[in-house]
């Protein structure tokens, strides 16, 4: 699958009005024609590229001169201590920055071979390629049916099909079994860990390429946090996932590449998670690892 420019280009038939900012995230502009094996691909092809990434809030700088290639449909975990600019570089591959008045980037984000901060590129369509989901869940104070098919009516996707659509969503999740008797029911009378599966399965409906998550599993508890870390590696068959996390233990459990950012915004190491954990290049990046600090 490869996107054409057009693809993200700004459209005055779409309107962002009626979405609020926790939601952006997918809109599947176009289907993929890819052939899913249902395996991780042996071949690792770029899906997501920062070339000199820099982001500042007013004067301070955040992420300073990033250059990272992100594989297509692998998990890849970013790591680091906090205040390091990790959630800010995850905001800037969907451009989530752009909410903050004070933000400027410099350097590029490239996504499919189109770099998202060109100036003819919709950052709502860009969202609806790259879907999130916020390290506490946040459900609508709607029906669980509602809240996975929120995306859908808002892209005009309710075409028919949306019930199967809401399913598949739910059972992607792993979380069909638990709610299908009660689809009707209001998303915030789900436990904490439900409801941030309920997220994630509103993310994925409608079909994105990319879906980022900031500390999901954060706020939940060990048996959640499980579900929730299954889930991700179920996702990276389909999807490529690029995941914040404090964990080192779960980066390490779940990711198949990981980034190490450090004091100053700084990427330092990046490589296959076994390698990151097992024989980091950097002193720094193995000073960190071990817990010296951080």
């Amino acid at each position: 699958m490869t996107m054409s420019d057009e693809q993200l280009l700004s459209s005055d038939t779409e309107s962002s009005d009626d979405q609020p900012a926790p939601t952006p995230g997918t809109d599947g502009l176009t289907d993929s024609t890819d052939i899913d094996t249902g395996e991780r691909s042996a071949t690792e092809r770029t899906l997501l590229e920062a070339r000199d990434l820099s982001v500042y809030y007013g004067k301070e700088q955040a992420l300073d001169s990033v250059d990272i290639e992100i594989p297509e449909k692998q998990v890849t975990a970013v790591i680091g201590p906090s205040g390091c600019g990790k959630s800010t570089f995850l905001r800037s591959i969907n451009r989530m920055n752009d909410l903050v008045d004070a933000a400027h980037v410099d350097g590029e984000l490239v996504f499919d071979g189109k770099n998202v901060y060109d100036d003819d590129v919709d950052p709502v369509a860009l969202r609806r390629k790259i879907g999130m989901v916020f390290q506490k869940p946040n459900p609508f104070p709607k029906s669980i049916r509602d809240n996975v098919a929120y995306g859908l009516r808002v892209q005009g996707k309710d075409d028919g099909d949306v019930d199967e659509k809401v399913h598949t969503a739910l059972e992607r999740a792993a979380l069909l079994d638990e709610v299908e008797a009660q689809l009707d029911s209001s998303g915030l009378d789900l436990s904490g860990g439900q409801q941030q599966r309920l997220c994630i399965a509103r993310a994925i409906a409608p079909d994105p390429d990319v879906i980022l998550m900031d500390e999901p599993a954060s706020a939940l508890d060990p048996v959640a946090t499980s579900k929730i870390e299954d889930l991700i590696e179920e996702l990276a068959e389909e999807y490529t996932v690029v995941i914040v996390t404090h964990n080192m233990q779960q980066a390490a459990r779940i990711s198949d590449k990981t980034a190490v950012f450090l004091t100053g915004g700084e990427l330092v190491e990046f490589d296959d998670t076994d390698k990151i954990f097992e024989n980091p290049e950097h002193d720094r990046v193995e000073d960190y690892i071990t817990g010296k600090f951080g």
